[in-house]
């Protein structure tokens, strides 16, 4: 007769590795957008937890006696999938940040659309278009690998065994927040020093001619300028986006 006492310890195992795989895949971009369907990531979870299974189970603790132990652990691996993943996620905020500042500075914050990479909240449409053209070189560069690599990482960085580090969770998600808001502001760089000096300029012409409608003037320029700023800068700006998240990756890896 074949014995099944492996069986409540194996189910055990890959509950907990579900948990935390799921809750990172959830949240973190790329794989866990909003555009894809839920049955699909949940099986793509699913998957995941089985591949790792057999790496990560030596690493896991062992089988509680009761109940309420048991739901202390998968808890905390919860709370660390959801940590890791809100991280990630917060390091590609950039992206709105430069859209709402490239569409003040080029006369388009009027232009708004509901971003679904960011829960189709209505943003600048610059925002939205930057948001999915990340997402997409994300994918064109296999940056998607190193987010599935980080998920193992995590592993050897947040063991199951030791008690949760909530201090040094806020101070890396304050760190990331900052980080996403300074490499925003990087991408936008050149269009608010464009939004400085042309509007600066404006300025002085209709107190050298007052007869002269200014508004009717600026405002076409703006907006042509800006959209030829897009298109010679985007591969610029795009470049600093991609270095930004593949450092933080590294960094929830555990690479410095």
């Amino acid at each position: 007769m074949i014995s099944l006492n492996w069986l409540p310890e194996t189910a055990y195992f890959y509950v907990l590795i579900f948990a935390r795989v799921g809750a990172m895949l959830m949240l973190i971009p790329a794989l866990g957008e909003t555009a894809i369907p839920a049955r699909m990531r949940l099986s793509f979870a699913l998957v995941f937890a089985a591949v790792l299974y057999p790496i990560v189970s030596p690493q896991l603790p062992a089988l509680p006696t009761n109940l309420p132990e048991i739901v202390v652990v998968l808890l905390h691996e919860v709370i660390v999938g959801l940590i890791l993943g809100a991280i990630a996620r917060l390091a590609v905020s950039g992206t709105q940040t430069a859209g709402a500042v490239i569409a003040s500075s080029s006369g388009l914050s009027v232009a708004q659309a509901a971003d679904p990479t960011n829960g189709g909240v209505q943003g600048a449409l610059i925002g939205a278009f930057l948001s999915f053209l990340g997402i997409a070189l994300i994918f064109a560069t296999d940056l998607h690998h190193v987010a599935l690599s980080a998920v193992h990482d995590s592993y050897m960085i947040f063991t199951p065994k030791e008690p949760l580090m909530f201090g040094d969770a806020a101070q890396t998600v304050v760190d990331t927040v900052a980080g996403a808001f300074v490499i925003g502001v990087q991408m936008s760089a050149p269009f608010i020093v464009f939004g400085l000096v042309f509007n600066l300029g404006m300025g002085i012409l209709s107190r050298l001619m007052p007869q002269l409608q200014v508004f009717f003037i600026a405002m076409p320029a703006t907006v042509g300028v800006g959209l030829i700023l897009m298109a010679l800068l985007l591969a610029m700006m795009m470049g600093l986006y991609l270095m930004h998240f593949e450092g933080v990756l590294a960094m929830l890896r555990g690479v410095r």
